[in-house]
């Protein structure tokens, strides 16, 4: 997506619903405007939860993140932009499902939905 906004947030969804239309999907999502848009197209399988501000802890992205500085640029000196960009891409190639479920998935969520 080029822009954040409303409407390609709406798109995402939409994408992200089609993609997952037999499951219940979860969304931690920051204070972002077009996060919480009157105007946002959810779909019906989409559930969105609201993070506080400065509330890392509780946004998985931020664990996500943090495993992949481990995984790939722990003491890593890099050339180019290139080479971080190659480096990213193979480090979240190496995210399995497993682990990004293990890292991400916080019991409160369920008290939530």
């Amino acid at each position: 997506m080029p822009r954040c906004n409303t409407n390609n947030m709406s798109v995402f969804l939409k994408e992200l619903s089609k993609r997952y239309d037999e499951d219940i999907v979860i969304l931690a999502c920051d204070g972002a405007a077009w996060h919480k848009s009157k105007n946002l197209e959810i779909s019906g399988n989409i559930i969105m939860i609201h993070i506080p501000p400065y509330a890392t802890e509780m946004n998985p992205i931020e664990q996500i993140w943090k495993q992949v500085r481990q995984m790939g640029f722990g003491n890593k000196i890099f050339s180019t932009l290139n080479a971080v960009v190659g480096r990213l891409c193979d480090t979240i190639n190496l995210l399995t499902d497993e682990l990004v479920k293990s890292i991400t998935l916080r019991k409160w969520i369920y008290s939530v939905i």
